[in-house]
């Protein structure tokens, strides 16, 4: 099998302003990458680009062994698992833990698109269950907790056994508890080899899971760094990356940073 994600030469432009420039990014199977970066540094545009909601400007996108501009993205894209606060936020708010797990087969904002058998409902149920939300199924996902809410998205995203995971920062709004028992969740789904290569957006190195492997560290857009993590996540480079002196100390797989 080739490469879960192959983007060559990704450009984009809005409004005569570069957010990405030549960046060449690969994800093989079995790789679990993190993508740092300040705001602005082009983190969740490169993210929409993998996962097929925005064309770049310039450059090649190959998603599965798919190239972008020659296949059909709404097929494709039920083998991509993406979650990000603006599908949450586009998510139909009447629905259900259950539906909302159940309408990523189509990769659908809101049931009444699509028809679904008993089996798609069994089988969302299984991945709640997985994600302890047992309890929550026929709450409605505008009334549960931010670290339910998370728990649900993740469950949602293996219901059609994708061939990718992309997660853009789903820590965004937890408190500590919800933040530390989503990064457990994530430090143990890194360790399943059965699952598929997954890529996590964040802005902290606090919140890496133990477990991921790969880095890819923006700055303006560009690539500053790319490699495993004892390459990319360390003092030196994510100085340069923030703009500031940084001191990067790990224990036990797990990163913290303050200032040098």
């Amino acid at each position: 099998m080739g490469p879960a994600l192959e983007l060559r030469g990704i450009t984009q432009v809005f409004d005569g302003t570069e957010v990405l420039r030549d960046v060449d990014w690969v994800v093989d199977a079995g790789e679990r990458w993190v993508i740092l970066g300040a705001n602005g540094a082009g983190k969740t545009t490169l993210m929409r680009i993998a996962a097929l909601t925005q064309h770049p400007s310039r450059g090649t996108v190959d998603v599965l062994g798919q190239r972008l501009g020659r296949t059909d993205v709404r097929t494709l894209r039920e083998r991509i698992a993406f979650s990000s606060p603006a599908l949450a936020a586009s998510l139909a708010p009447q629905m259900t833990a259950v539906e909302v797990v159940m309408t990523a087969k189509y990769a659908a904002l809101a049931p009444w698109w699509h028809q679904y058998t008993d089996a798609d409902r069994a089988r969302a149920l299984s991945l709640l269950e997985r994600f302890g939300c047992g309890a929550l199924v026929d709450h409605t996902f505008p009334t549960l907790s931010a670290g339910e809410r998370q728990r649900v998205l993740l469950a949602r995203t293996l219901m059609n056994e994708p061939g990718v995971v992309l997660l853009d920062e789903p820590t965004a709004g937890l408190d500590v508890r919800g933040r530390e028992e989503l990064v457990a969740d994530l430090a143990k789904w890194a360790g399943d080899s059965s699952h598929p290569p997954t890529v996590l957006v964040t802005h902290h190195v606090e919140e890496i899971p133990p477990g991921f492997t790969h880095a890819l560290v923006l700055r303006a857009g560009g690539v500053l760094a790319s490699g495993p993590m004892a390459r990319t996540v360390n003092s030196e480079v994510l100085s340069d990356a923030f703009g500031i002196a940084l001191r990067i100390d790990a224990d036990n797989g797990r990163f913290s940073a303050r200032l040098a």
